[in-house]
């Protein structure tokens, strides 16, 4: 969810909506991205040394890491969220995880919370560049969609009453099928849990 709607949404600008290609709409959860929600406290808890946090957006999970004391970076690709993480207190780069990243091989934990296993379309490839980025041992934590569905890649698009986006690929990976997915990508599970509403697993290499 990129572009110049993404960064409005996260400024309080007119409220942006996302649009599927049947033409059904649903608010982009901006308020969720804000500040911490239910579920991220095991996220967060299972966090194992230097972090990197993959579409890190407005930064909560960044930010809050920092206040621990844990080695971590954020990397997004919208300009204005990661100014958001910075002034919080948050370490943050504007990167795109398929591009140049930072200590690669060497994260200790990457994180793909709040379905950011869609980013690009294809979680096989996303999975696959997240694994290289790990140290020997690491783990991703990725949030998956609940069970049930099956999985899935669709066209969406942001839009406001004033502008309207391009489409972009997004994924949705069930609980489901994350285990098939570990396995297409070179990943074992390692852990699965669900707190208040979503679900989660970890993947090692």
């Amino acid at each position: 969810m990129i572009g110049d709607l993404y960064e409005e949404a996260l400024q309080g600008g007119l409220p942006v909506e996302i649009e599927h290609a049947d033409g059904r709409r649903r608010p982009l959860p901006v308020q969720d991205w804000l500040a911490l929600r239910p579920g991220d406290a095991g996220l967060l808890g299972r966090c194992r040394g230097a972090t990197l946090d993959v579409g890190s957006g407005p930064g909560r999970l960044t930010v809050a890491l920092a206040q621990r004391g844990l080695p971590v970076l954020g990397i997004d690709v919208a300009p204005y969220a990661v100014a958001l993480t910075v002034a919080a207190g948050g370490p943050a780069l504007c990167r795109d995880v398929f591009g140049r990243v930072p200590g690669t091989g060497r994260w200790g934990t990457v994180l793909l919370a709040d379905g950011n296993i869609g980013i690009g379309g294809d979680p096989r490839a996303l999975l696959r560049r997240v694994l290289r980025l790990l140290a020997p041992g690491g783990r991703v934590l990725v949030e998956v969609d609940p069970p049930g569905g099956g999985a899935r890649t669709e066209p969406l698009r942001l839009r406001s009453d004033r502008s309207v986006g391009e489409w972009f690929a997004w994924a949705h990976v069930p609980a489901d099928a994350a285990a098939g997915l570990a396995a297409a990508s070179g990943a074992a599970m390692d852990e699965f849990w669900e707190e208040a509403g979503r679900w989660f697993v970890a993947l090692r290499s």
